[in-house]
């Protein structure tokens, strides 16, 4: 089934909840490239949700390349990430409770672009350079990411 989120809000409209996503930060020459969301004006790593049949990493890599035209190789995850944090209410009224899966990919390809739908612009960010303007229901993976980031050198 395609578009599950569609789907469910059909059914249930704006009421919260629980989401299983899958995302990614892609992590080269101690930075990082970050995305600005359309929906919250808010910088953020690539991911979205999961389709059926779909296993975290595939929609990880699935997202990171219709946001930003990369293609992921080998991938390690970074941690699954869920609880209160999490709960969010996007500009819309849509309400979830997100349960994110989260890689990192050091490895890619392909040529960069902006997705138009989601992505207001992509830029690589240091790791101490990283915006305050943080899409909240990524904050708690975005905080392992940095620790990790900052244990490579």
């Amino acid at each position: 089934m395609k578009n599950y989120v569609k789907y469910i809000r059909d059914r249930v409209g704006s009421d919260r909840i629980i989401m299983v996503g899958g995302g990614v930060y892609v992590y080269k020459d101690g930075k990082t490239l970050l995305q600005m969301r359309k929906d919250n004006g808010c910088w953020g790593n690539h991911g979205g949700y999961m389709e059926m049949g779909e296993t975290t990493e595939e929609t990880a890599r699935r997202e990171l390349f219709e946001e930003t035209g990369l293609v992921a190789g080998e991938m390690q995850m970074l941690g699954t990430f869920s609880g209160p944090e999490l709960f969010y209410t996007y500009p819309n009224g849509d309400q979830i409770c997100l349960v994110d899966v989260v890689y990192i990919c050091q490895d890619f390809s392909g040529e960069m672009h902006e997705e138009n739908n989601e992505v207001a612009e992509l830029r690589w960010f240091g790791i101490d350079d990283i915006p305050a303007n943080f899409s909240p229901p990524n904050k708690k993976a975005l905080a392992a990411f940095v620790e990790w980031a900052k244990n490579q050198n």
